[in-house]
């Protein structure tokens, strides 16, 4: 059995630092102090609006790809037994509990009030698609199988997008697809209106009819292709770090692959775009590339040279990441923290809101570093 990589649980750590932690305080440091030059830096901390990449975009494409990284790790032993029903098991029930965390996030599960219940919306939902396709294709499948799959799926997505179109109306035409990449009139807004109907994201009910959201076009069913892939080149980088390889060829390889992939998608956007909100082909690719690069990274810095020092704070992060992601999404440590310090706003002003957010990221990550020491790990 090789010893756990501290890359895997250091970069996971970086992502969800950056997300839960380093985000939200830069956001209200911003917004307290006003400032031009400052406000000019933030595009790092928001996502792009439709098409293009930020540095903030990456964070739940990584998070998808860390998920699939760790399959080789903890499913291989699985895959050499002839019996893989307990292996298919924990595979369905991760996927189920995924899933009904993902619900309770942004899904409004918790809400108990069957109007307002959303089915498809969450990060966590996508993480369970991608992994599900890559750890029974880990169990079932040997690794040019694996690739052709993450090939045609990409491509299928493409077609898709490029060659079906959808006509609606009898006087009034309403057109989706047929290489239409615009935010209302895509294939993916189509098919998600289809199948989820009222239960979509932001979807309300108006005298019987469906009403959507003029701001809301996330899609979540037929890009569910490209989070298998994504799911799939974090389970092929997770061979690489496993593999017997001379520590340089791994690094050669983790580099190269993400070379690789990010001019192809950056050629391949010349034809389809690379929008992270309905996750593109080409989004899939850039995205999965420069995961590829910033494992190498990982995996130089902390596995290969062993710098080992100084991070612990991060695996604090990584090695729970799930619950760093739901204690933020689900818990109001701000409220708590209000209740007690809000005789300070008169005299902190904007800076008050800093307080409340630095208050709720030490709490959280109180309670992270506890279960780290006390070795608790939510594992689903």
């Amino acid at each position: 059995m090789k010893k756990r990589l501290e890359s895997l649980d250091v970069l996971r750590g970086a992502d969800l630092f950056f997300l839960v932690a380093l985000g939200p305080i830069m956001g209200k440091i911003a917004s307290a102090a006003n400032a031009e030059w400052l406000d000019k830096g933030m595009w790092i901390f928001h996502h792009v609006a439709w098409e293009g990449f930020s540095p903030w975009d990456i964070i739940m494409p990584l998070f998808m790809f860390m998920a699939g990284a760790t399959i080789p790790f903890a499913m291989e032993r699985y895959r050499r037994e002839g019996d893989k029903r307990a292996a298919l098991w924990r595979i369905a029930r991760r996927v189920v509990v995924l899933w009904i965390f993902g619900m309770m996030c942004q899904g409004n599960l918790l809400a108990l009030d069957p109007n307002r219940i959303y089915l498809f919306t969450n990060t966590l939902q996508a993480i369970a698609v991608g992994y599900a396709v890559a750890a029974v294709m880990f169990l079932f499948t040997r690794l040019r199988t694996q690739i052709v799959a993450a090939v045609l799926l990409l491509l299928a997505y493409w077609a898709a997008m490029e060659w079906v179109e959808v006509v609606i109306g009898n006087v009034s035409f309403e057109r989706f697809g047929g290489g239409d990449y615009s935010p209302e009139h895509n294939l993916a807004e189509w098919v998600d209106r289809e199948v989820l109907g009222r239960f979509r994201d932001h979807a309300t009910v108006e005298n019987g009819v469906v009403v959507w959201s003029k701001s809301y076009h996330y899609t979540w069913i037929l890009s569910s292709l490209t989070f298998a892939v994504t799911g799939l080149c974090g389970m092929f980088a997770g061979k690489i770090a496993k593999s017997e390889m001379t520590e340089k060829r791994k690094l050669q390889w983790l580099f190269g692959a993400g070379a690789a992939m990010v001019a192809v998608s950056l050629i391949w956007s010349i034809w389809m775009p690379i929008i992270k909100i309905i996750w593109t082909s080409s989004m899939a690719l850039f995205a999965a590339g420069v995961s590829f690069i910033l494992l190498g990274i990982s995996y130089y810095f902390v596995d290969y040279k062993g710098y080992n020092k100084n991070i612990t704070w991060l695996k604090v992060y990584g090695m729970n990441s799930i619950a760093a992601y739901m204690l933020t999404q689900i818990v109001n440590f701000r409220g708590v923290a209000d209740s007690i310090f809000y005789g300070l706003e008169q005299y902190m002003g904007d800076w008050y809101n800093l307080l409340l957010t630095l208050a709720q990221v030490g709490t959280i990550y109180l309670i992270l570093y506890v279960m780290y020491r006390k070795k608790i790990f939510l594992k689903v």
